[in-house]
């Protein structure tokens, strides 16, 4: 569905023209991992509707609470992960987790796994993400200094640094180019609405991406 071959974008500019939303199905377009590595992300939505950003690393974690960040050690627990610094302190065990602050007990706090994906990008020095389905694929773009394109859900990974940019505000387009040994990229970001069918969500941009003659239409948004 999300994959056309050549003649494509002659396609999707008339797409484009009849201003007609991009419907998305079959899979869910945020089906990716929060997870490198090194680090995981997670967006806990607690039961007394407080939200806030974990970013664990092997030895600590980050936490962007509303106003604040703060960096806690991890500590020792007798189940699940602990980290504290003696004022604020969370607990976590899979996707929950117990927040402590010297205000508040936050209990019932469950990881988001569709937001912090996109939090997780971000966090990473994204500036825009772009997914779509069959196969599943995303993308991230880094202003100026790289565009990350990985397809075939996965396994397919492609880097190209330096991208050139082109963009028309009266139109609400921006087109980057790239190239890499062996490799050639095109990237459409167009400002209308797109619709993941599956998700019931709305995105900002259509994005059409022209990796090496074939077409990969999804959704996007800025991360900043």
């Amino acid at each position: 569905m999300s994959r056309i071959i050549p003649g494509h974008w002659k396609a999707a500019g008339r797409l484009a023209v009849l201003g007609v939303p991009l419907l998305l199905g079959c899979a869910s377009l945020t089906d990716q991992s929060a997870e490198t590595e090194s680090t995981r992300t997670f967006v806990y939505q607690c039961a007394d509707n407080y939200t806030f950003v974990a970013r664990a690393a092997d030895d600590h974690v980050w936490l962007f609470l509303p106003g604040q960040t703060v960096k806690l050690p991890q500590v020792p627990s007798g189940s699940g992960t602990r980290y504290s610094d003696g004022t604020i302190s969370l607990h976590s065990k899979g996707d929950d987790a117990l927040l402590k602050t010297p205000r508040t007990l936050h209990r019932d706090c469950a990881n988001n796994r569709r937001l912090a994906i996109w939090e997780h990008a971000k966090l990473n020095g994204a500036d825009f993400r772009g997914v779509g389905n069959e196969p599943g694929w995303h993308l991230e773009i880094r202003n100026g200094r790289s565009i990350l394109f990985v397809t075939n859900y996965g396994q397919d990974r492609y880097l190209f640094d330096n991208p050139k940019l082109i963009s028309d505000p009266t139109a609400r387009e921006t087109v980057y180019r790239a190239a890499s040994p062996g490799h050639r990229l095109e990237v459409l970001l167009k400002g209308e609405t797109c619709q993941d069918s599956m998700a019931d969500e709305s995105y900002e941009t259509r994005v059409l991406v022209d990796l090496d003659g074939s077409l990969y239409q999804g959704c996007g948004k800025a991360l900043h």
